[in-house]
């Protein structure tokens, strides 16, 4: 079986699931990675490599038309990047099996495009938390029935083995996007909180001179925090860690958060708002804490630094539950079944340019409301650094194209 992935690059936590499931899919599945762009970390397209699979940038929208007419099933990987709504709406595809495999939840802005959900042959989250998104309210019954969840996020391989160092005192961390785009700024606010003098480790890049530097610099503890930058090996540097303090913004973006499962893997106890991806994966006060407010948050952060008991218990579970339910090998298999469940079917014809746009404005405005909406400059996601899917990013890439600029009026 052949099976295409058209796909902006193979980067961040998109490259990492794959590298992760390719090692678990047998050899006779025959995979191209079709990238959009030139990539900028080939960590994960070279172990993609290695493990079999072909990695090739597509010269043209024509070299991406012709791959998917030699393969079975054409894979969509799909999130809100400027490269991959210019192909769903510029690609001459003939008809094709299509899957797309959403690596955004449709929760919050970016939104999934109601019409990519009905057009698809299958539509697969990565997260049980997008069957409650208001796109699928737009699709047809038999659209929704279509749809399914795999997981992108896995612990580490034999974490069950591994026996972390535990100090006398319990340690706190933070890993991932050290910003407040997706991590909350009452994180701060509840480790100033705390009765005891604890040593945060935050890992993740930061912005020197951002919002997030200036806010830890400006707490009455500011000795507590310790921002130690990014870091290629979370196995290494949550290793020493006995919680994990993972709040984040309400409106984030994100599914797996592949960081939160690596963690559990490693028997840290986590604690996290009540968001609907992390609900998705911590099971309140069985496999970690869900708080409902930033306070709450503090409060169980201070309990769990007096109750070895209580970590230790969740620790257990944690791992246990990632070690049973968040693997490789499970993804591998359901794309198995999913993959061969279409051969049975004839391809056909998508109309992905109807369901996205035929323009960087239309493309970018069916990310930020629902069919029918009317556009308001409030929906315009005016960042000025081109970060994911934003405006700017997509201005970054068709900067000449003059109906973006209509997006700034």
């Amino acid at each position: 079986m052949k099976v295409l992935h058209v796909t902006p690059h193979l980067g961040g936590g998109v490259g990492k699931a794959h590298a992760a499931i390719r090692s678990a899919l047998p050899s006779k599945i025959e995979q191209t990675f079709a990238l959009l762009e030139e990539p900028r970390d080939r960590r994960y397209a070279s172990l993609i490599e290695r493990s079999g699979a072909q990695v090739i940038v597509a010269e043209s929208l024509d070299d991406v038309a012709r791959l998917a007419g030699e393969a079975d099933v054409v894979q969509f990987e799909f999130w809100n990047h400027p490269r991959l709504f210019e192909c769903l709406a510029c690609c001459a595809f003939p008809a094709i099996r299509s899957v797309f495999w959403s690596h955004i939840s449709g929760i919050k802005s970016p939104l999934i495009p109601p019409g990519l959900i009905e057009e698809a042959m299958c539509f697969v989250f990565s997260t049980s938390a997008s069957f409650d998104i208001a796109s699928l309210a737009y699709v047809s019954d038999a659209a929704r029935q279509r749809a399914a969840v795999i997981n992108s996020g896995f612990g580490f391989l034999n974490a069950r083995q591994r026996k972390s160092v535990r100090g006398p005192k319990p340690t706190v961390a933070y890993l991932g996007t050290v910003d407040f785009v997706k991590m909350h700024p009452g994180f701060f606010d509840a480790i100033d909180g705390l009765a005891d003098d604890i040593c945060v480790s935050v890992w993740g890049a930061v912005d020197p001179l951002g919002p997030v530097v200036a806010r830890a610099a400006a707490m009455r503890h500011p000795e507590r925090v310790s921002l130690r930058g990014k870091t290629e090996e979370p196995l290494t540097a949550l290793s020493d860690a006995d919680i994990f303090f993972y709040p984040l913004q309400p409106d984030h973006y994100g599914t797996a958060e592949n960081v939160l499962i690596e963690a559990m893997s490693l028997g840290l106890v986590p604690i996290v708002l009540n968001n609907a991806a992390e609900m998705a994966i911590v099971r309140d006060r069985e496999t970690g804490f869900v708080a409902r407010s930033i306070e709450e948050a503090r409060s169980l952060l201070q309990m769990l630094l007096s109750s070895a008991d209580v970590r230790e218990r969740i620790s257990r579970n944690a791992i246990d539950f990632v070690a049973e339910n968040r693997t490789p090998r499970q993804s591998a298999q359901d794309f198995m079944i999913l993959w061969l469940g279409l051969l049975s079917k004839p391809p056909r014809y998508c109309d992905f340019r109807a369901a996205v746009g035929a323009s960087p404005d239309e493309w970018f405005a069916a990310t930020q409301r629902l069919p029918g909406a009317e556009w308001s400059p409030s929906d315009r996601n005016d960042v000025q650094r081109p970060s994911k899917g934003t405006l700017a990013h997509f201005e970054s890439v068709f900067g000449r194209d003059a109906s973006l600029a209509r997006l700034r009026r």
